[in-house]
């Protein structure tokens, strides 16, 4: 049963071209789904796993108190590799044809607003190289609204400050060019020229943009314990993600009257239906400066 599931990540990998952390997501799903099969329900070959087997996994996972959007995400991985199985002549029939996904609440995403965006951005102290770095990144992020992924990717080269634009390379391996802004494209210089050099070591030669203390590209872990202290020293009392800035830059779009087409371009969205949840959160807004301002609401 392994090597069907490794069949079908190298499938999405070469086939779909899907990023590293999704091809993660959809083995640790199957892996977990592979397991209770084998452990729970004596099954040692796919042909053999019948819908009621499926419904005993999610049930499992139900009882562990894992959330809609976890067994939605496990039904979807599930969905997909019996597809892929059966499209490969592995099995006969797809057990998982029948299964609902389990129905999801969509949660308005968590934004600042400009008063604390600007704090963020003053936050890091630009006097030393860590902290043209930090600031470096953070315009970057909120300037660009790019994924936490998409900008530990970056390369020297994929910044054009010139013509004043970010080459970025997002899900399913799709570049996408993003304007930037003078703050954002100073800073970036700033740190290019008076930053980065201190970063870069004489053992490790990295192209990456954004270095660590060790020369090496900065990863996802390291940028979440920058973000949690400058998010500290702003003062700043929400629960920030690395995603938040990314939730802000488009629904600050938004509400300044940009098209939802070119924000769904600058997002790197497939889908048009997805970028709209942002239009939700501007009228959400609206209505809490209308509750708070108007003098008979």
């Amino acid at each position: 049963m392994e090597l069907q599931l490794k069949d079908f990540i190298h499938f999405l990998l070469v086939e779909k071209g899907l990023a590293e952390n999704t091809l993660i997501s959809y083995e640790r799903d199957l892996k977990s789904y592979i397991k209770f099969l084998q452990e729970n329900e004596g099954i040692s070959h796919f042909q053999n796993v019948q819908r009621a087997q499926i419904v005993h996994f999610l049930g499992f996972l139900k009882e562990q108190g894992k959330s809609a959007k976890t067994m939605a995400r496990h039904t979807a991985s599930i969905r997909a590799f019996h597809q892929f199985m059966l499209r490969e002549r592995i099995v006969e029939q797809d057990p998982s044809v029948h299964i609902d996904t389990p129905r999801l609440e969509r949660s308005l995403p968590k934004v600042l607003s400009m008063n604390e965006v600007e704090r963020l951005l003053d936050s890091p102290k630009a006097e030393n190289h860590y902290g043209k770095r930090d600031k470096a990144m953070l315009e970057l992020l909120y300037a660009t609204g790019i994924r936490v992924s998409e900008l530990i990717s970056l390369n020297i080269d994929d910044a054009h400050l010139t013509m004043g634009f970010v080459r970025c390379i997002g899900k399913g391996n799709k570049e996408r060019i993003i304007p930037l802004g003078k703050s954002a494209t100073n800073a970036i210089q700033e740190y290019l020229d008076n930053g980065r050099p201190n970063f870069v070591s004489k053992k490790h030669r990295d192209d990456a943009l954004f270095l660590n203390h060790h020369g090496k590209r900065l990863t996802r872990q390291g940028f979440w314990k920058i973000l949690k202290r400058l998010t500290s020293e702003a003062g700043i009392q929400k629960d920030l993600t690395p995603h938040t800035l990314r939730h802000s830059f488009a629904t600050h779009l938004l509400e300044n009257g940009a098209d939802l087409r070119a924000v769904q371009e600058m997002l790197g969205h497939a889908d048009i239906s997805t970028t709209q949840i942002y239009t939700h959160v501007t009228k959400t807004r609206l209505k809490d400066v209308y509750s708070k301002f108007h003098p008979r609401a």
